[in-house]
């Protein structure tokens, strides 16, 4: 895959935004990499990893809706256009500020198990491990009742408004663009014997290339259906009973009756401070959580003095994302079958204990959770803004790129496999249980300052989102960078190993590194004791992001240089 080099060449040295925004001198991305200059607005503005999903957005804010109304118009189109990464198949999670209530408002879309399946059936099985693909990893897609319970509480606009963007794209056909063609390969190549998969997805045989017109207009068909029959149209008819005879075909449980039985749940967001700003993220089953507390750990380190791509600083990073992921690993999981303890793992005194544990000079072998192991995925990420002053952070996901290879007949989507996050070791959190979410890697996050909203963001991407997170908010607050420059800047990926339930890291993992740290920075690395390799590709995530300039009354959009995507205003 082309990234950061190819892409970024054709771009013009950013201009840095007003230091009235953060407070002190604001510098560009460091290193040989250029960054485009962010996109500043007025009224309104959209970020997506498409641009034709922005502009839906865009049309959305213009008609008079709020920024719900835009995600919404947005996400439907890049089920559509990025069916490599999202749609309504999958699952989805929000971050809304609302300038009426003045707060945040958390949204969990995500959808459960089925309850006629349990443990003891998947290990009767021989299955160690949830599988990958099929029909056993499939839950309940939560992205329409996401939607609709979203637009309950905040919409100004029709559904069917909404909506009907990526219907007349479905039915007349766009041009696929470059990202995203090739990893529509890549997926096709790993799923193309699932029934249906290749008469939706690969007309005439093979995955669309670059340019090429895509039609779907099974999903066109859903869509409509959806946008005059609202979303009972989705969970308590025709097509909630078309998935589920289709997945029971194929040797899966999902029924009808999981359908009917899904909702959405409000939340509260949680959040700690860091260098004077307040974070937000969702609670678990989501892993948010895992952003606090490296951000508690690297509080206590002089990151802007070490300087962005330092030995220091990378050390840092790398081995306070250990201790967080050692707890995620055994403690996140869905809080109607296990209560986290949130507050002891987001507190200070917590994050100066297991500060303790980094050796400055030298990776850790072994990372154990600093709390007793109690007993009881591929995404897009769009944000958008209004001229009421609404912000949404908003997330959604298949999982693994399209998701589980199940493609209900004449529906146009594919089911995600959010399942295989499952564990199948008795008596964890995170252990399969019937009707019960499994851990989740998707998370928006939301910026604030004495109160004030300040930045809706995401980094798409697995594993590497909580990871995409902290670096995103150390670029900025720590090393002072622009807003585009912060996600322009080259990322670190640390990979760890686990135990032989897959739940607890026992060696210090793989350094990837993207092409732009230094030499020096490099070798240091490896002198105490990571392993290092230097390597492009699409595992450092995607990233979007508004800033509100409120000095100004403006705002400010970056899109995510590794994706096809836009940042666009009005």
């Amino acid at each position: 895959m082309t990234v950061l080099p190819k892409r970024l060449a054709r771009w013009m040295l950013s201009g840095v935004m007003s230091s009235l925004v953060f407070g002190g001198s604001l510098r560009p991305v460091p290193g040989d990499h250029i960054t485009r200059s962010e996109v500043m607005a007025p009224h309104g503005m959209v970020c997506t990893s498409h641009p034709l999903a922005t502009q839906a957005g865009l049309e959305a804010l213009r008609a008079g809706g709020s920024a719900v109304d835009a995600a919404i118009a947005a996400n439907a189109c890049l089920g559509l256009m990025e069916p490599v990464s999202c749609g309504v198949g999958g699952d989805l999670f929000a971050i809304v500020w609302d300038p009426e209530t003045r707060k945040l408002h958390g949204l969990n879309g995500s959808g459960r198990s089925p309850k006629s399946l349990t443990l003891e059936m998947l290990r009767d099985r021989g299955l160690a491990f949830m599988p990958s693909y099929g029909p056993l990893p499939v839950t309940v897609p939560g992205c329409v009742d996401g939607w609709f319970t979203l637009h309950e509480r905040f919409g100004r606009r029709p559904m069917a408004s909404n909506l009907a963007p990526a219907i007349a794209y479905a039915r007349d056909g766009f041009p696929v663009s470059e990202i995203i063609a090739e990893a529509w390969g890549r997926n096709l190549r790993l799923l193309e014997t699932y029934p249906n998969v290749l008469s939706v997805y690969a007309p005439g045989g093979r995955a669309p290339r670059r340019g090429e017109r895509f039609r779907n207009p099974q999903l066109a068909s859903t869509y409509e259906a959806i946008a005059q029959g609202g979303r009972d149209t989705f969970y308590r008819g025709d097509i909630a009973r078309t998935t589920a005879a289709f997945v029971q075909s194929q040797g899966g449980f999902l029924e009808a009756g999981d359908f009917a039985a899904h909702r959405s749940t409000w939340v509260e967001p949680i959040s700690t401070r860091y260098r004077g700003h307040e974070v937000w993220e969702l609670p678990p089953n989501g892993q948010g959580l895992a952003v606090l507390q490296m951000l508690n750990l690297l509080e206590g380190y002089d990151l802007r003095t070490a300087g962005f791509g330092s030995v220091e600083a990378m050390h840092a990073f790398i081995e306070t994302k250990k201790l967080a992921f050692a707890d995620r690993a055994r403690l996140y999981a869905d809080p109607e079958f296990f209560q986290t303890p949130i507050p002891e793992l987001n507190s200070r005194d917590y994050a100066a204990r297991r500060r303790a544990l980094v050796d400055p000079k030298r990776a850790a072998a072994q990372v154990e959770p600093g709390l007793p192991a109690l007993k009881t995925s591929d995404t897009i990420y769009l944000c958008a803004a209004d001229a009421r002053g609404m912000m949404v952070s908003w997330i959604q996901s298949n999982f693994r790129g399209m998701g589980s290879g199940m493609v209900p007949p004449g529906l146009g989507f594919m089911l995600q496999d959010r399942g295989e996050a499952f564990d199948l070791t008795p008596g964890r959190p995170n252990t399969f249980a019937p009707g019960k979410r499994p851990f989740h890697t998707i998370i928006p996050a939301f910026v604030t300052r004495e109160g004030e909203p300040l930045m809706a963001f995401g980094v798409m991407g697995g594993d590497m989102q909580p990871q995409g997170h902290v670096q995103i908010l150390v670029n900025l607050l720590d090393h002072g960078m622009s807003l585009q420059a912060a996600g322009d800047a080259p990322r670190v990926y640390h990979t760890g190993s686990a135990d032989s339930n897959g739940l607890i890291m026992t060696n210090s993992g793989v350094v990837n590194l993207e092409p732009g740290f230094s030499e020096a920075s490099i070798r240091a690395l490896e002198e105490r004791g990571h392993r290092v390799t230097v390597r492009k590709g699409e595992v450092y995530g995607g990233y979007q992001a508004i800033w509100r300039d409120h000095d100004q009354q403006v705002w400010i959009g970056a899109s995510e240089s590794r994706k096809d995507g836009q940042a666009a205003g009005y």
